[in-house]
């Protein structure tokens, strides 16, 4: 099978963006009104996660996929996540931080926010505008197993990748 990866996160966090700079795509990102199927990536609207009634809709998505980003915007003070929601979720997690460049972020905050929804696994902080961490993301989701990412994390020793467990 063919690896694909979720995105899931607020509202105008940055998951579409993050989806066409994954893709090569030089668009402006539009609001996601529906899960999208594009080649290996699951969007999904910020609303999924803002609202609890629509965690089943992620549930059962998840069913598709092998790898869960959970996205968390810098400049944002708050997570939109549970804590330790990725325990719901048995698929192998990633935490993005978007917006790292942005002049209200805070990457500190948003690497503490979202070591509070997963238990573990590699975070990569974000720029899609100056394209700062996306190559990294791709390789992530071509491993298949912890301890590969782990390795891989370490063996990149980027100012972009920390592994919190």
């Amino acid at each position: 099978m063919k690896n694909r990866v979720m995105i899931i996160g607020g509202v105008q966090a940055g998951k579409s963006t993050l989806m066409n700079a994954l893709l090569g795509k030089d668009r402006q990102a539009e609001k996601t009104q529906a899960l999208v199927f594009n080649d290996w990536i699951v969007d999904t609207p910020g609303e999924y996660i803002e609202n609890p009634m629509y965690y089943r809709n992620i549930m059962a998505t998840s069913l598709e996929v092998t790898h869960v980003i959970y996205l968390q915007d810098a400049t944002s003070s708050r997570s939109v996540f549970p804590p330790q929601f990725s325990l719901g979720i048995p698929k192998i997690q990633i935490g993005v931080i978007t917006k790292i460049d942005a002049p209200l972020a805070d990457v500190d905050r948003a690497t503490a926010l979202l070591q509070h929804v997963m238990t573990h696994g590699p975070i990569v902080k974000t720029s899609s505008w100056q394209n700062l961490g996306i190559e990294l993301i791709a390789p992530l989701i071509q491993l298949n197993t912890n301890e590969e990412i782990r390795q891989f994390v370490k063996d990149r020793d980027s100012p972009y990748l920390i592994y919190s467990s």
